[in-house]
């Protein structure tokens, strides 16, 4: 049998051809082999996975997943990581927009419902048909009875009722500091602001809107500082409806939807700051005490969140604000202490001020000469006399 011919030996580099005797050549392969074990792999744990190859085009940070970062849209940045974004005020309805609806003065209506009156009365007597005690006292000459009136006639008088009926029906009051929002099948027409006597159509439908300067004062509302303390807080608010229709259209009750919005925007105010600051200084702390910068806040915020219901806030200022009642007599203790503590540190200076003073003329003037030990002796003295003597803080019980 004959045997078959050996291949040479292959070279040690990668990718060199061989050549076979008596075949084609083809491309020999050497993998290589780690004679030892990764350092990283011997502090991984067992449930980790291995780390997977970096694609040299995905973005840094989603290398090894497979996947691709979306592109943020243009002009708009990227929120970073565990970001809330910030809470966004209802948007105002722009088709929804307080415009000037149809009235006209009163008195024209009631000239047009006495000239329809008196031009039916006409017809009436021209027919023979006005009774004859009311022919006299107009002082009218009479007509002969019996005539009637034909259907032209008919037809006309009945025209003049209608007028006066459409002309008197469309007679109301406007009032000073209110509007009349009409509205015709459910869709609004206009606003009117007029005062005295006004002719609206009476085929609208009247609604009247408040749109005086009001202020409303809150019960003692349930919020809690940045410190996790419960608080009651009392706001006095200023407002004023500006679009009729928004306030109308917009919501059930522009009322309430303001009283819920003031309750939700102290709670969320009152959440960023501390209600009192017992550090020093504790003049560079920010806190709620502050009625200037937390009305500032209150006002910014409550108007933002009303404007989309048609109601202008012009000022929300805190009037009250204090602890709750399970929390008052440990907090009112706490105030008591930070104010002793102040005031024992003041009077401490004050003493150790007085005592170096002291001890540096006794010395600089030559009237006395002090070793060191000497000299903590008088320091400590002069401490106890000087401490005694303006005394100590205030007993809190």
């Amino acid at each position: 049998m004959p045997e078959d011919p050996k291949e040479p030996a292959a070279p040690k580099g990668p990718g060199k051809p061989v050549k076979p005797v008596g075949g084609a050549a083809r491309e020999l392969v050497v993998r290589n082999r780690h004679d030892s074990i990764p350092m990283d792999l011997l502090f991984r744990g067992d449930g980790a996975e291995p780390a997977k190859p970096k694609s040299p085009g995905a973005p840094e940070g989603e290398r090894g997943t497979g996947r691709t970062r979306a592109a943020a849209p243009a002009g708009e940045a990227s929120a970073p990581e565990g970001s809330r974004p910030a809470p966004c005020p209802p948007r105002p309805d722009r088709d929804l927009v307080e415009r000037r609806g149809r009235a006209c003065s009163g008195w024209w209506a009631l000239l047009v419902a006495l000239l329809a009156l008196a031009g039916a009365g006409a017809l009436v007597w021209s027919g023979g048909l006005l009774p004859a005690r009311l022919t006299e006292f107009l002082r009218l000459p009479e007509r002969p009875s019996g005539q009637g009136l034909d259907a032209w006639r008919w037809a006309s008088v009945g025209g003049c009722g209608v007028v006066v009926l459409f002309a008197l029906g469309g007679l109301t009051r406007g009032r000073v500091g209110s509007a009349w929002t009409l509205s015709l099948f459910g869709r609004y027409r206009g606003s009117v602001r007029r005062t005295g006597l006004v002719w609206i159509s009476p085929l609208m439908l009247r609604r009247r809107v408040d749109v005086r300067l009001r202020h409303w004062r809150s019960e003692p509302m349930t919020a809690v500082d940045a410190q996790g303390v419960e608080l009651r807080v009392v706001v006095l608010v200023v407002w004023q409806v500006k679009d009729a229709a928004r306030a109308l259209f917009t919501v059930d009750d522009h009322t309430e939807y303001l009283r819920e919005q003031v309750e939700a925007v102290t709670a969320r105010v009152a959440s960023r700051l501390p209600a009192d600051s017992f550090r020093e200084p504790a003049d560079d702390v920010p806190t709620l005490r502050d009625a200037e910068a937390v009305g500032d806040a209150l006002t910014r915020a409550l108007a933002a969140e009303c404007r989309a219901v048609g109601v202008e806030v012009f000022s929300a200022r805190p009037t009250r604000v204090e602890y709750a009642p399970e929390v008052a007599a440990a907090m009112l203790r706490r105030q008591v202490a930070a104010l002793d503590a102040k005031h024992r540190d003041s009077v401490l200076t004050s003493v150790l001020d007085a005592v170096d003073d002291t001890v540096h003329r006794l010395t600089e003037r030559g009237l006395v000469a002090l070793d060191d030990y000497e000299r903590k002796a008088l320091v400590k003295d002069l401490t106890v006399a000087f401490y005694t003597s303006r005394g100590t803080a205030p007993d809190s019980r």
